[in-house]
């Protein structure tokens, strides 16, 4: 079966092309055939011309060995710490007081309790990318089947386009209330307009691929960071809340907890798309802890920087004011306002590009996805950077309409995909730990695209089904309740994980003995 050459760095004028590829001795080689040129094209003298400005058009195809050449602990760290290190983090902290409820105190926990669940997973999977050398969605057909795996990529696509809109959204809003004074009836910029303009700083650098990415993330980090320490800073000893909240009940807290897990629990559907480049031998331990402490800092730090503003809004006449009906912007705008009107346009221009850091990663992993999701062969064949360009036209109307009622987008969809994520999350690690019995050697990466060598995937799916019914009866959202969330609260998050992990065991059992499935 004809592949793409795994680097994306072949010469497109190669007479040769790569075939195939095979695992010998633990190491992956491609098989090249005689009849290749001819392929090259237009096509072929496109990606030339991408590759000339060092762009990535790697696609779905294993990474090779020999080009995994990142060792360097502290990179892959800053890479993650960037990837939630933006004004969308700082939008999910602030639901705890002002969605849900909850005062100041209770929201932190709840932050932090949740955060430490939905880090766990993601960076327990990413550990896998480095040894396998597989893309996430790669990985699902060894226990979703070559077919099968359009489920879990399909879901995906769903995450990652929300997620892009989200972003999309709330930078949109911070760079037209930079535009204009705070208070002013009309800002130069209107949101249409700042969407489209961070979906094109986005694409753009998408194209550059995991290389060009990883040193931009290294660095873009700081701003916000810095941004948020001169928040506090400017409004120290203003902002105690002055409202007394009511005692939390469970219902807020695991509600709450729901979007806050949901937020990072859905990397499990990519995290291994940004840890094939590490070297195969890198220890698993360091790299789970790197990519944990990466996940969890940042984001902790910044939810617990939206609930503090959030929960001292009520004190502060001008925050209300900014703030109006849900404009996380015109916040923001009221909570700088003390450094200067100027300084402050400035600074809200930094925390709406902050959003590229998270926004460029998504759109890199939405090819691997999409190449899952259509298994055939001319998928493959297409560069990746042009995914960037198709899921960039499908977020600017998208966030154009969900920018209308923004908070209300924001809480349902994250506590939905932190549903999804999870139920993939648990099929993934269930088929690690029992079905492979925790070992990469019984993982044989040649099979990739080899449906007749993968499994059935009918395991993984019938979980699938137990654990979207575990979702139904256990949910609590605002546009539907389920019948034990009604007694319980919103459990759906954790019921559905372990319900899934569970019932795949025997069914994967049944579908080795019975349909003689042991791939």
């Amino acid at each position: 079966m004809d592949v793409l050459a795994a680097s994306g760095h072949l010469d497109c004028d190669e007479k040769e092309k790569v075939e195939s590829v095979a695992v010998e001795g633990g190491n992956l080689e491609l098989e090249y055939s005689e009849n290749g040129a001819s392929s090259a094209s237009k096509l072929g003298r496109f990606k030339k011309w991408f590759l000339t400005w060092e762009l990535e058009s790697l696609g779905i195809e294993p990474t090779l060995p020999s080009q995994r050449s990142d060792v360097h602990f502290f990179t892959t760290f800053l890479l993650w710490l960037t990837f939630d290190c933006n004004i969308l983090s700082i939008s999910a902290g602030t639901l705890g007081p002002l969605v849900f409820g909850l005062g100041l105190r209770d929201s932190v926990l709840v932050i932090i309790g949740f955060n430490i669940l939905g880090s766990a997973l993601p960076a327990y999977i990413a550990t896998f990318g480095a040894k396998l050398g597989l893309r996430q969605m790669c990985q699902t057909r060894f226990s979703f089947g070559y077919y099968g795996a359009t489920l879990p990529a399909f879901l995906n696509l769903i995450g990652l386009a929300g997620y892009l809109s989200l972003d999309c959204i709330v930078a949109a809003q911070t760079i037209s209330s930079a535009s204009g004074d705070f208070g002013a009836e009309k800002d130069l910029i209107s949101r249409n307009v700042g969407i489209v303009i961070i979906a094109l700083i986005s694409l753009i650098a998408s194209f550059f691929g995991y290389k060009i990415l990883s040193v931009y993330e290294r660095y873009s980090w700081i701003p916000i960071i810095i941004i948020s320490f001169i928040a506090l800073s400017v409004n120290a000893g203003h902002l105690q809340p002055s409202t007394t909240f009511p005692p939390a009940t469970a219902s807020q807290i695991f509600t709450f907890g729901a979007s806050i897990g949901g937020f990072l629990i859905s990397y499990v559907t990519g995290c291994s798309d940004f840890t094939t480049h590490m070297k195969t031998d890198v220890s698993s331990r360091k790299l789970f802890t790197t990519v944990f402490l990466g996940l969890f800092v940042s984001t902790t730090f910044l939810e617990i920087i939206g609930a503090v503003f959030a929960a001292a809004l009520p004190s502060h006449p001008t925050w209300q004011a900014g703030y109006g009906d849900g404009n996380l912007a015109g916040l923001l705008h009221a909570i700088l306002l003390p450094a200067g009107q100027r300084f402050t346009r400035f600074l809200l221009v930094m925390l709406a590009i902050s959003v590229t850091g998270d926004m460029a990663p998504s759109m890199y992993s939405f090819a691997f996805s999409f190449q899952t999701f259509i298994p055939f062969d001319f998928i493959v064949r297409i560069p990746r950077y042009f995914f960037s360009v198709l899921v960039t036209g499908i977020i600017i109307p998208l966030s154009i309409v969900a920018a209308r009622r923004f908070y209300t987008a924001l809480s349902n969809f994250l506590g939905l995909i932190g549903y999804s994520s999870a139920i993939v999350g648990a099929i993934l690690f269930t088929e690690h730990i029992v079905s492979r019995r925790a070992t990469f050697a019984n993982y044989n990466v040649s099979f990739w695209n080899q449906p007749r060598r993968l499994s059935l995937g009918m395991a993984a799916i019938a979980a699938c089904v137990v654990g979207a019914d575990m979702v139904v009866l256990c949910m609590q959202q605002a546009w539907f309740v389920g019948p034990v969330a009604r007694k319980t609260r919103d459990i759906a998050f954790l019921v559905s994980f372990f319900a899934t992990g569970l019932v795949y065991v025997p069914f994967r059992w049944a579908e080795k003995r019975w349909l003689r499935d042991d791939r």
